[in-house]
């Protein structure tokens, strides 16, 4: 089937590009990953890959001239002849001049949309074909200024915030939260004045409806609507967002916390969570990490070691008695874990051969590291296993991390145990490597 060849869109705002050159002749073959054509806007110059591989076919745009984005200027085909008769492929001297289309590929005729500036799909790869829209930010009607965002698109590689590109009132959304939209095609009209019937509607063309049925090609008509913006609860759903083949729709705020506090975001999808998911929705995941045993037991166990002298933490000891008051060595490795975990105000439990203690550390200051009540969750679990036989150890870390200290000879081993779904690998690295420089150095963690 012949691969359609378009003006891309190189930036947010851009309208139309200037194609300075073809870098391959009618009837010429091409693979996927060749260069095409270059493009200029008004801020670069680019050159276009090939998506396809096959033959440049039916060429329609000569170079040098100013192509609205969206628009058809060639076809990858599967023959020398194209779509048109054998043997005559057009070539760029021959073409006449035609008339213009609507800008982005908008239909005419019967699907009438207000008149305003025409917001299109994106291109934010050379290789991409489509952008699935995750979400809307603003509503139909709604005023917008340049810089606000108005959708969020996600890719094979990333998701990105669009913005609106100029002031005005949403006066059409052409494509709803969760479809898969062709580049250039136009998803939304904003206009001068705030329109007397917004439009909504599904993108043209649209596969699969918002209930997971099977829609026509195109709409027959379209609907005004003069509704307000949807509840959460309205959202769309994993088991019936169209196009997302097992995506999990979130912004990309979302989507960078979730990774820095090692959230799973799949387990709130998998709840039945309405997505698109926003910063307010790690709450409600952070709750599901209260897991049943049958769960726990299947989480994958990780575990790091460190080696350091064990005649700092003993010196600092000593001193921190004589200076400082704290005779109470637990509490002190309860300040050194929690300052290394980084995350205020934090509880750690310490055990060694004779007591379990839990601890508050309300900052750095080992000062304000207090007993705290015994029965409540921690953050982390100190092991203190110098005074034992003990060299070597492999538990299970249970729902929280845990470092265990053991004695060789006059060094200490550091073993720092926890499960995927509740440390990521990064932080367990930090974790232990700030634990281990306190231990062999304690005084860095006065400076």
């Amino acid at each position: 089937m012949p691969h359609e060849v378009i003006m891309p869109a190189l930036g947010m705002a851009q309208d139309s590009g200037q194609l300075l050159a073809w870098h391959k002749k009618p009837g010429e073959a091409v693979a996927a990953g060749d260069v095409l054509f270059e493009v200029e806007t008004d801020k670069a110059a680019m050159e276009v890959e090939a998506q396809k591989e096959g033959y440049l076919t039916d060429v329609s745009v000569e170079a040098g001239s100013d192509v609205p984005v969206g628009q058809v200027i060639a076809m990858i085909s599967e023959t020398p002849e194209g779509a048109g008769e054998a043997g005559n492929a057009p070539s760029p001297e021959k073409i006449a001049d035609t008339a213009e289309p609507a800008p982005g590929g908008a239909e005419t005729g019967e699907d009438e949309l207000p008149d305003g500036h025409q917001v299109i799909m994106p291109t934010l790869g050379m290789a991409q074909d489509m952008g699935l829209l995750v979400t809307w930010c603003k509503q139909p009607g709604e005023a917008v200024a340049a810089d606000d965002i108005l959708f969020e698109v996600e890719t094979d590689k990333s998701t990105v915030e669009v913005n609106a590109g100029r002031d005005g009132f949403v006066a059409a959304l052409l494509a709803e939260a969760g479809e898969e939209v062709p580049v250039g095609q136009a998803i939304a009209v904003i206009s001068e004045q705030k329109p007397d019937k917004a439009v909504s509607r599904k993108a043209a063309g649209a596969p699969i409806s918002a209930a997971g049925e099977t829609a026509p090609e195109r709409q027959e008509k379209t609907e005004p609507v003069n509704t307000p913006a949807p509840s959460p609860e309205k959202r769309m759903t994993a088991k019936t967002a169209p196009g997302v083949a097992g995506r999990v729709l979130a912004s990309p705020k979302a989507r960078r916390l979730a990774q820095e506090q090692g959230l799973d975001l799949q387990r709130l999808a998998d709840a039945g969570h309405p997505q698109p998911f926003h910063v307010k929705d790690l709450e409600t995941l952070k709750t599901l990490h209260a897991e049943t045993p049958a769960a726990s037991a299947t989480a994958q166990r990780f575990e790091l070691r460190a080696e350091v002298s064990g005649t700092g933490f003993a010196d600092f000891v000593a001193w921190a008695k004589e200076n400082g008051g704290q005779a109470d060595q637990a509490a002190l490795l309860a300040g050194f874990a929690a300052a290394s975990f980084g995350n205020f105000p934090a509880k750690v439990r310490v055990e060694n051969m004779w007591q379990s203690q839990a601890y508050s550390a309300a900052s750095l200051w080992l000062g304000q590291v207090k007993p705290a009540d015994d029965d409540l969750e921690v953050d982390l679990l100190v092991r203190d296993l110098r005074a034992s036989r003990i060299s070597a150890l492999q538990l299970n870390a249970g729902k929280c991390p845990v470092i265990s200290i053991l004695r060789q000879g006059e060094d200490l081993a550091l073993v720092l145990e926890w499960t995927g779904d509740r440390v990521t690998t990064p932080q367990a690295i930090d974790l232990l490597s700030n634990f281990a420089g306190r231990m062999e150095q304690p005084l860095r963690h006065l400076l």
